[in-house]
């Protein structure tokens, strides 16, 4: 199946919650009136504001994200959805316990954007970026424990080098550890601005001529490990068997080579046991004139499946 171009984007999308890849998600789901979603990872709605009408009449939606602010907001901006809509303050890694709650044994379709909403990047209080100052916090989710800062400040060096090499793939982790320990054993390193500045110095001169910004793998990194990222994800594709209804859809959009891999090698083998047919051979990415639009999309990668296997609930 080939996904029509992933442009125009939705002429009524404002800044700030541009669904990516929304023409071909779209056409990968296939939704259709009667039918039941689950989107693992609301964000601020744009996907489901797309999605949602073509669920009517006799469809469902059900929402799920960890952060209650990404809820609210959807709440706010979709009082009279065109058909139910359950909004979940649960981690996908628990799609299944969602659904048990809301009584639902599977679905037809299922959307996973791994990405995040463009206001959680934006908010220095969230400390996701280094953009501008905040604190080193990068929990999605409040009610997490650690934080980027008690990582960066509590971690013995050759773990927090692991750490950065295993999930930021940063070629110069040693070295930037090694800043790390040299600073916080003078101060605590506690905002966005002191561990950029220490990547930076990690790198010297050659970092300005760098395409990205020495401080982006290393601020991957840890983010990913604050929330677990990998983790959930390995959680939400063991899960899915028991979520899915035959002939159900599926559709996952990464947007780092990590994730990528995983939801691959994981859809791959699905195919090859016979359980899913692969809708996308190689990931959907967005065109030129979305990414000229949304400069979000330009590292996103979909796959998609149909599901065709019927499993019982409780096999793992």
């Amino acid at each position: 199946m080939k996904p029509s171009p992933s442009s125009p984007i939705p002429p009524d999308s404002s800044p700030g919650h541009i669904p990516v890849l929304p023409g071909p998600v779209l056409e990968l789901l296939s939704p259709a009136a009667g039918e039941v979603m689950l989107d693992c990872t609301l964000g601020r709605g744009g996907h489901a504001g797309l999605i949602m009408p073509k669920l009517a009449p006799g469809g469902r939606y059900i929402g799920l994200d960890v952060d209650p602010q990404n809820l609210a907001y959807v709440a706010e901006s979709q009082p009279n959805p065109p058909v139910p809509m359950d909004l979940v303050h649960r981690n996908f890694a628990d799609a299944r316990g969602a659904l048990d709650e809301l009584e639902i044994d599977g679905v037809d379709l299922q959307l996973a954007d791994l990405g995040f909403a463009s206001s959680q990047m934006s908010d220095p209080a969230r400390g996701l970026s280094f953009a501008a100052d905040g604190p080193l916090d990068m929990r999605l989710n409040p009610d997490l424990g650690a934080t980027a800062a008690d990582l960066v400040n509590r971690l013995p060096e050759r773990e927090l080098a692991d750490l950065i090499f295993r999930y930021g793939e940063e070629r110069l982790s040693r070295k930037i550890a090694r800043k790390i320990v040299d600073l916080r054993d003078r101060s605590p390193i506690n905002t966005t601005r002191q561990l950029a500045e220490v990547c930076a110095a990690a790198y010297g001169p050659r970092g300005r001529r760098q395409r990205i910004d020495p401080a982006t793998r290393t601020f991957q990194a840890l983010r990913i490990a604050v929330n677990d990222e990998l983790g959930v994800l390995e959680a939400l594709l063991a899960a899915l068997p028991r979520l899915m209804r035959p002939g159900g859809r599926v559709a996952i959009i990464s947007f780092h080579s990590l994730e990528d891999r995983l939801v691959k090698h994981t859809f791959n083998d699905w195919a090859l046991e016979g359980l899913a047919d692969r809708l996308t051979k190689k990931p959907v990415t967005a065109d030129d004139q979305e990414r000229a639009a949304n400069p979000r999309s330009r590292s996103a990668k979909c796959r998609a499946i149909r599901w065709l296997a019927t499993l019982p609930r409780d096999e793992n």
